[in-house]
């Protein structure tokens, strides 16, 4: 049961908790796929990882998303549904962390595997924007 290695693209099941969750009190979210985004020097000690969350509900209001082509989704093992990779809010958490879950009937799984690169660099672009504008929100776990 080894984790993957925490590379930017990869997506993984994670117990992902948003920001108005984390406001009311919460410690726990909804595990669901996520796209790690970045991560901190292997040798350093505790390694942390910025996690975006996968949803199915399309970006409204100041939420902002990149829409998941239904191509990759397959290919990723995702469902049918349309989903987002949300940029306009994130979790910091140590690599691994109790977040992780396998795969839905794959217990020794747990990785989708990772975004295309071209996707990748679409979705990165929109994080790193609306993090120097300071337009993102973040959960530390």
């Amino acid at each position: 049961m080894a984790l993957p290695d925490p590379k930017p693209g990869l997506v993984v099941r994670y117990d992902y908790l948003w920001t108005h969750e984390a406001a009311a009190g919460r410690d726990q979210g909804k595990t669901r796929p996520a796209c790690l985004i970045a991560a901190t020097d292997p040798a350093v000690r505790p390694r942390y990882v910025v996690l975006l969350p996968i949803t199915h509900t399309p970006p409204a209001g100041d939420t902002v998303g990149i829409e998941i082509p239904a191509r990759v989704r397959q290919a990723l093992g995702l469902d049918d549904a349309p989903g987002w990779v949300i940029v306009s809010e994130y979790n910091i958490d140590e690599w691994p962390n109790a977040g992780l879950s396998p795969l839905p009937g794959r217990p020794d799984t747990f990785s989708h595997g990772f975004i295309p690169p071209g996707l990748f660099a679409q979705i990165r672009a929109g994080f790193l924007e609306l993090a120097r504008a300071r337009k993102s929100r973040s959960v530390r776990r």
